[in-house]
Parts: structure tokens; C-alpha cells; sequence
């Protein structure tokens, strides 16, 4: 007997779940947005600009892009992706050699460290390829932290560029750097994007790519039903996707071909959507009356 996500996916003849949580560049989605944000990295990477900022809102695609753009930039390219840097100017550096492989151990002093990594970017300079170093999650760095990497990219001097950045968090980040004491971190920006949340139609294009993308119909969502999906999500790609896949638990398990809107609400109204509790709008009486618990009955005749 197979799985009950073998079950789901057979159920609505798909060849995988549409709506996974994990981040998956084989699905992803090019809206405009994404498509100008993708467009401005490739500038970035091809202009040879010191630090390039990548802001969205949480659940906007941002860690897709980066991961899309790693799997296509030339081999001349070498990526360092660091992604657990909390806060301390002095945990860059560690991070930043173990993300190019190199080892960094708890007793090395800073000036061991930064030995090393100039090292590390002489060799790929001589060897005809630059470093790139993306920060995920960069909101989380501290602005000691931020001021740490800027300096990194003084090794660059004149036409060599050694070494390039990628700043990539939420949207808080962007102001952060316009509106503290981090101007020459600012100054030193060559190029930024900004992913915002989907708007109705283009959230309704994303849940058709979806389900095509794994051999849907674009019939399984009604129109009202995205509709309510994109409203209770506010347009947040992760959030789509969580909802989207409850929603079709839910039509599986009742033998309902398609998502209406009662079944989206039905999600909802019985809080298995944790993620998006916090922004959902409180429910209209309307909304409340389509579930099946409140529906009105027909009068009892004697």
C-alpha cells in the first residue's frame, strides 16, 4: 500500500505534491518580479559589483533565486553560501572560510583567519575565477557584523575584484541600511532588488504553475477559491503553499475533485493553517455561513 502522499498525489493525478514547503529552483515561479530581481543578480554577478542587496518579504522566493542563480552562474564563479551567522563582527569570518570549505577552529585569532581567506581568494584570482559570498538571512547580522563583511570587499583594488557580496534578507534590512550608521556599507552597494509579496493575479498564476509544473489541471483550484487563498496569504509564496496543500488534503479526504472556496475556509476555520494565523483577516459572517457546521437547514415540516 503506498503513502498517503502517494495516495494524494494519485488521487489528483500529479506527480508529486505541488505544494512542498521546501525550497525547490526546478519549481520555480517567474513572475515579473522575480524575473527584474533574477535579471538585476545576473548584472550584479557580470558587473563585477562589491555588494549587491536582495531584500522580499518572508516566503517571497529570495532563497530560490540565490539558489537558482548558483546553479547557473559559469564556472569561473566560486560561491561561498553562509547562512548561520547570528550577530558578532567576529563570527563572519569563521563562517565565511567554512563556506568556501576551508577549515576555521575556535582558538584561531582573527588575523589567522583573514590570512587564510586572503589566501583562499589569491588562489581562485591566479586560477582566472572570483568569490562570491552570499549572506542568507542577512537581517539577522548584527551592524558590527555587516560592517565586517564591507571591509571584506576593500581586497578588491583597482580592475581585480576579488571578491563580491550578497546581502540577502527581509525587507527590514533595506532599511536598516538606509537609516543607520552604515553608510559606507550603503555607498558601497552596486546593485539591489526587492521581491515584494504576489498580488492577486499573479498569485493565481503561481497556483497554475504549480500544479502544472508536477502534471495538474489548472481546474483543481477554482477561481474563488485561489482568490481566498491569495487574500489569507497576503500573496506570500510559503504561505500559498501551505495553504494550497492543506486545502487539497482536505478535497482528498472528502473525495472532492476540486478546492472550492468552502474548502479553503474550512482550512482555515479549523487552524490547521498555523503559519498564517497571525495575518489572516478576521472572517466575514458570509465566510462563516459556507461551512458546513453553519449552514442553514431546511424548516422541519411536522
Amino acid at each position: 500500500m503506498g503513502s498517503i502522499l502517494d495516495i494524494y498525489t494519485g488521487y489528483f493525478g500529479l506527480s508529486a505534491r505541488p505544494f512542498a514547503i521546501a525550497p525547490d529552483p526546478d519549481m520555480l515561479f517567474w513572475s515579473m518580479t522575480h524575473r527584474r530581481a533574477y535579471s538585476l543578480m545576473e548584472y550584479a554577478i557580470v558587473t563585477r559589483a562589491p555588494i549587491t542587496l536582495v531584500t522580499g518579504e518572508v516566503g517571497a522566493g529570495k532563497t530560490l533565486l540565490v539558489q537558482h542563480l548558483l546553479r547557473n552562474v559559469g564556472d569561473d564563479v566560486v560561491f561561498g553560501l553562509v547562512s548561520q551567522v547570528r550577530g558578532k563582527a567576529e563570527d563572519v569570518l569563521p563562517w565565511v572560510l567554512l563556506a568556501l570549505g576551508e577549515p576555521a577552529e575556535p582558538n584561531d585569532s582573527m588575523v589567522e583567519l583573514f590570512s587564510r581567506f586572503e589566501e583562499r581568494l589569491i588562489q581562485e584570482y591566479a586560477a582566472g575565477r572570483r568569490v562570491v559570498l552570499v549572506f542568507d538571512e542577512a537581517q539577522n547580522l548584527s551592524d558590527q557584523a555587516l560592517e565586517q563583511i564591507r571591509t571584506l570587499t576593500n581586497m578588491n583594488t583597482g580592475t581585480d575584484e576579488l571578491l563580491q557580496v550578497f546581502l540577502v534578507g527581509q525587507s527590514g534590512l533595506r532599511e536598516r541600511i538606509v537609516n543607520s550608521a552604515l553608510q559606507p556599507l550603503a555607498q558601497r552597494i552596486g546593485a539591489a532588488c526587492h521581491l515584494p509579496a504576489m498580488d492577486g493575479p499573479t498569485t493565481g498564476e503561481y497556483v497554475r504553475h504549480r500544479l502544472r509544473a508536477v502534471g495538474g489541471r489548472d481546474e483543481i483550484f477554482t477561481d474563488e477559491a485561489v482568490d481566498l487563498v491569495h487574500e489569507r496569504t497576503g500573496g506570500l509564496a510559503r504561505l500559498v503553499n501551505q495553504l494550497c496543500d492543506f486545502s487539497m488534503v482536505y478535497a482528498f479526504s472528502k473525495g472532492n475533485p476540486q478546492i472550492d472556496r468552502m474548502t479553503v475556509m474550512q482550512v482555515i476555520n479549523d487552524g490547521v493553517f498555523f503559519a498564517g494565523q497571525a495575518i489572516l483577516p478576521p472572517a466575514t459572517d458570509e465566510d462563516v455561513a459556507q461551512l458546513p457546521m453553519f449552514r442553514a437547514r431546511p424548516a422541519h415540516r411536522e
